[in-house]
């Protein structure tokens, strides 16, 4: 056996089928025998049922239970039989002639024990952590606080990513990356397999530092390319990825440096970790945070203003407002209007008019309700609503500004579409068209372009939106002003996809997403920085649209409260009575909801106590299709009172 490849999944089926057909492609290149496992830590999606139908040759191994990186790998490790093995991520789309380079690099240096390839985000971009130097305490301490970023190309500073490197000349290097990692199956017999104590990251950089101490060495070959749509710089805003990628380097060094740098690297890792882990939580909030308080800021400025111009020019205010007015009723205003604007959904993308003025009117009206219960505190319903009217101004205005410094045009509309066009075939590109319009994605398709770069031939009637060859892309996407391509896998080898999103120009920004051969779902990265994102059917539920999960959520609190106060009285009535005040704990937690999915492959998403099948089965008994049916349709035409409804009748198994 020439070469295992060793695919360890969790939760991303629609990439996963994207890798195997391409490995399948590349293996059969490859021109000599190669076995091929998938190692599912416990996915609760579709992926092991897709494997299972659609990649028969693969060899599947399922886990009860999700041991971690290391572990999963190190069990197809024991089982392959290949001269060499390649470590390869689910999120990944290999080149046709990716194996049989690698493989041909690898014959031509026999101390060659492991290989890294040069890697690319789901935007074309070189991913740094291709080619990686050894995190000694001095390299820790210059990527911690920055001088790295600072001085990529420096010899001194830059040698976690290696940036004085030419990233498109092979190197030895100490640090190969997990993503894609081929070794040498004698190599791995003299230095043993990955560690298992490491539960994610880092164990990339243990094997590769083991290797180079066993004799053996790590090679960085750009002769052939990779995508890889989660890079490292779309974790390192992750809390969790902080914590779990920098304990990893405490192991690590304890386990490889002496005594007093292990204590050196694992001061400095601590600190990264709580000056990491406190900027991620500060950017997050910030980001969160701003756009609500630039709005608070405005409408207290707006409406302090309307209060002098009030006090001044209206014959009925004898004397100015006390300032109670401007320190507590005006701020009290300000939060009742916001709250009601993001509960009708004015803070979710994209800005819309109609959502900001609907929040603003219903706030004006509680404001003007309630003040009239409290004398001492009604001040003047013609500021209440004058204060309305500049809340909704100096809240579009405000997203009109924004749009206006990112798009550079005016037009805050109720609907952008994409303007895309589709790279392949006359056939496919109907099939895209068919997939978008079921996904209900907001898109519009100014026609397609044909994956031969000598075709010149003239569109036909049927040939309408026949744009050109693909060779004339770089000009079709500054006619056609397009902001999104999908390449068709049927069409377009791996290695021309992968070439074009790495060659096209960065500017016009274009996001690129390829319809794999035979597949129901468009994958992609809408942005260089950002993971891998998907179209498929799900996309299309109101159950998945902010607003409704918003909505849901404030229906799982309210409930929890009800129930929580009724429950001396429900328990008497419960199937399992010791499961509902968990159960309680679990949604005020937000762990899960009072009514979600439990069959369908998206059922990890949308955790939930109820199902509205398990309602349904409570009478007659259905079949699998029919409870994932009755799964579809709650998510498809979501609304609160479906909840109800379910909650209402199946209040007997709010225990579980």
């Amino acid at each position: 056996m020439k070469l295992s490849v060793i695919i360890v999944n969790y939760n991303v089926c629609y990439f996963l089928e994207q890798t195997l057909l391409s490995v399948r492609v590349a293996a059969a290149a490859l021109g000599e025998p190669v076995e091929v496992f998938v190692v599912d830590n416990h996915s609760a999606d579709d992926s092991v049922a897709m494997v299972r139908a659609l990649f028969p040759e693969v060899i599947l191994l399922e886990n009860p239970d999700n041991p971690g990186f290391s572990k999963a790998n190190n069990q197809a490790l024991r089982l392959a039989t290949g001269e060499y093995q390649l470590l390869l991520n689910p999120d990944t789309l290999v080149e046709e002639t990716t194996f049989r380079r690698c493989c041909d690099f690898m014959d031509a240096h026999p101390r060659c024990g492991g290989l890294g390839v040069q890697m690319l985000d789901g935007q074309g971009g070189f991913l740094p952590e291709s080619k990686r130097g050894l995190p000694t305490p001095a390299v820790a301490f210059y990527k911690i606080f920055g001088l790295a970023r600072l001085f990529p190309r420096s010899r001194t500073f830059g040698r976690y990513h290696l940036g004085f490197l030419d990233k498109d000349e092979a190197h030895e290097v100490e640090v190969l990356s997990g993503a894609f990692m081929l070794l040498r199956r004698a190599a791995l017999e003299g230095v043993g397999l990955l560690d298992e104590d490491y539960f994610m990251y880092g164990e990339d950089i243990d094997l590769s530092y083991r290797l180079t101490r066993g004799g053996w060495q790590n090679w960085y070959f750009p002769g052939t390319r990779i995508l890889h749509y989660k890079g490292e710089s779309t974790k390192r805003t992750s809390v969790n990825y902080v914590f779990v990628f920098y304990r990893a380097m405490v192991i690590f060094a304890r386990k490889h440096f002496a005594t007093s740098q292990a204590g050196l690297f694992s001061l400095l890792i601590n600190a990264a970790i709580w000056l990491r882990a406190g900027a991620a939580v500060a950017q997050r909030l910030a980001s969160a945070a701003a756009p609500v308080l630039l709005d608070a800021g405005l409408l207290y400025a707006g409406i302090f203003a309307l209060k002098i111009y009030w006090e001044r020019n209206n014959k009925y205010v004898p004397l100015p407002y006390p300032p109670r007015y401007m320190l507590v009723a005006v701020p009290l205003y300000i939060v009742v209007w916001l709250t009601t604007t993001w509960l009708s959904g004015g803070y979710d993308p994209p800005a819309r008019t109609s959502r900001v003025v609907r929040g603003v009117a219903v706030g004006t009206v509680l404001i003007s309700a309630v003040s009239n219960f409290f004398d001492s505190w009604r001040f003047s319903k013609a500021l209440i609503v004058l204060g309305g009217t500049w809340a909704v101004a100096a809240l579009v205005g405000r997203r009109v500004f924004s749009h206006w410094l990112r798009h550079g045009n005016l037009r805050l509309s109720e609907n952008r579409p994409k303007t895309l066009a589709i790279v392949g075939s006359q056939a496919e590109s109907q099939r895209v068209r068919q997939l978008l319009a079921q996904a209900q994605v907001p898109a519009k398709i100014i026609g397609y372009i044909t994956p031969d770069e000598n075709s010149n031939a003239a569109p036909t009637p049927l040939l309408a939106d026949h744009l050109g060859p693909v060779a004339e892309l770089p000009a079709l996407l500054r006619i056609y002003g397009l902001t999104e391509l999908i390449f068709c896998g049927q069409d377009l080898p791996a290695s021309q996809i992968i070439d074009l999103m790495a060659r096209l120009p960065a500017q016009p920004p274009v996001a690129y997403k390829i319809l794999p051969a035979g597949s129901q779902y468009i994958i992609g990265s809408s942005r260089k920085d950002a993971p891998g994102d998907y179209y498929a059917l799900d996309r299309s539920w109101r159950l998945g649209q902010p607003a409704q999960r918003r909505n849901k959520r404030l229906l799982d609190l309210v409930l929890a409260g009800i129930v929580l106060m009724l429950s001396p009285l429900l328990l008497w009535g419960q199937h399992r009575p010791g499961g509902l005040l968990p159960n309680v704990a679990q949604v005020l937690r937000g762990r899960c909801s009072w009514v979600g999915l439990r069959y369908l492959p998206e059922a990890s998403r949308y955790p939930a106590v109820l199902s509205p099948a398990d309602v349904a089965a409570a009478t007659e008994s259905l079949s699998a299709a029919t409870q994932c049916r009755l799964e579809w349709l709650y998510a498809q035409d979501y609304a609160p009172g479906l909840d109800l409804a379910v909650l209402w009748r199946g209040w007997r198994s709010l225990g579980g």
